[in-house]
């Protein structure tokens, strides 16, 4: 079974001074925002050795494809390119801990709601994206091969539910899709036989979604996968019962091994945007919000998050013919410091949105604002 973690973020938060701490607390135990006590360890430790400590066994590491503007300035979020990812990679190696490559096929984010082909890309026809996507592909994953750092898993493209490289990739452009997708899956398969292949959608609760993706996949002659990859935020999804559903039909109709690619849930609701450095302009607030929580049934606590955590498990490990294979945490470690804001102004202007930046997910995270462990990272430990 997966307990997974994307820590894509990870670089910027440390060169923010971001620092993490295991005090191993028990569930009901010492609560955010509490002064730290003797009772565990209360030196700075390297996420990655902490996560790994409490159960985690795969990491989850994004790739963007060139994330500068013209001038080198950096678009944020980890300026997750292929360097970058490598130096976390290695990271992960000298632990012992495989990862996941999740490639995004653009230059920045990429999600439900944009998936702008990378500048080098923006003037290609269908038969142009189809080989570039190819070709970016193989070279990294040559690149990787020759670094001995190949992934375990590597998924081409994030959240392709509303498609990828968009007009010419999006919904309903179904042929294109798969013509997109499979590229990549070719050059994986090539390159790295032994890596696992993952198609992943977001709205995990949202059967509908799932059987018309997959199907028009299949009738366009969609390559060969090895597993499905959903996001699931309870503020956004839907209910866990939902999420439930869709995996055991999934499973009947589809055969495939499960992972719940993204998820996660706010331990607070305070917020965090002082911690940041920024001006008023530049702050952003929570994605959990008091409105979003609302929609929850747990209680945005510690123990709320880790009730949820615990619950979401049994839900995965409930799918027929164990084909829930477990879940990846959402940016567990992303602490609210200065130069880790979800994007800077050049990312911005590269996703044509007028922000603000900030940190909008530092209360989802499995430690407190602080770099303390919270109890849902005890509580992954004893799944």
């Amino acid at each position: 079974m997966i307990k997974g973690a994307d820590i894509s973020s990870l670089l910027d938060v440390e060169a923010g001074g971001g620092k993490f701490y295991d005090k191993a607390f028990p569930l009901g135990g010492r609560r955010h925002g509490e002064a730290v006590t003797d009772e565990g360890t209360s030196h700075a430790e390297d996420a990655l050795q902490i996560l790994q400590r409490h159960g985690v066994n795969l990491i989850r590491l994004r790739l963007w494809n060139d994330p500068y503007d013209e001038s080198g300035n950096p678009y944020g979020a980890g300026t997750n390119d292929l360097p970058r990812t490598m130096e976390l990679a290695r990271r992960c190696k000298a632990l012992g801990l495989p990862w996941l490559l999740d490639f995004h096929y653009s230059d920045f984010w990429a999600d439900p709601g944009k998936q702008y082909p990378p500048k080098a890309w923006a003037a290609l026809d269908a038969e142009g994206l189809e080989r570039a996507v190819y070709e970016f592909t193989k070279q990294t994953m040559e690149t990787l091969r020759d670094a001995e750092l190949l992934p375990a898993m590597a998924a081409p493209g994030n959240e392709l539910s509303n498609g990828l490289l968009w007009p010419l990739g999006q919904v309903p452009n179904w042929a294109n899709i798969a013509r997109f997708v499979s590229a990549g899956i070719r050059a994986i398969r090539e390159i790295a036989p032994e890596t696992k292949v993952m198609i992943h959608l977001d709205n995990g609760g949202n059967n509908q979604l799932y059987r018309s993706w997959f199907d028009h996949w299949m009738e366009n002659g969609g390559a060969d996968f090895d597993c499905i990859g959903l996001s699931y935020y309870p503020f956004w999804h839907g209910s866990l019962d939902a999420l439930q559903r869709n995996l055991h039909d999934l499973a009947s109709r589809y055969g495939k091994p499960m992972i719940v690619a993204e998820t996660s849930m706010a331990f607070t609701l305070e917020e965090c945007r002082d911690r940041e450095g920024l001006t008023a302009e530049q702050k952003r607030g929570l994605a959990a919000n008091e409105k979003t929580a609302a929609l929850v049934p747990y209680p945005p606590t510690p123990e709320g998050q880790a009730g949820f955590l615990r619950d979401l498990w049994a839900v995965i490990c409930s799918v027929p013919n164990g084909l829930g294979r477990g879940l990846i945490w959402w940016e567990p470690g992303w602490l609210p410091v200065p130069g880790a804001e979800w994007t800077k102004p050049a990312g911005l202007a590269y996703i044509r949105e007028k922000g603000p930046g900030g940190n909008e997910w530092a209360n989802q995270g499995l430690f407190d604002y602080d770099g303390n462990a919270l109890p849902a990272l005890v509580q992954l430990q004893s799944l």
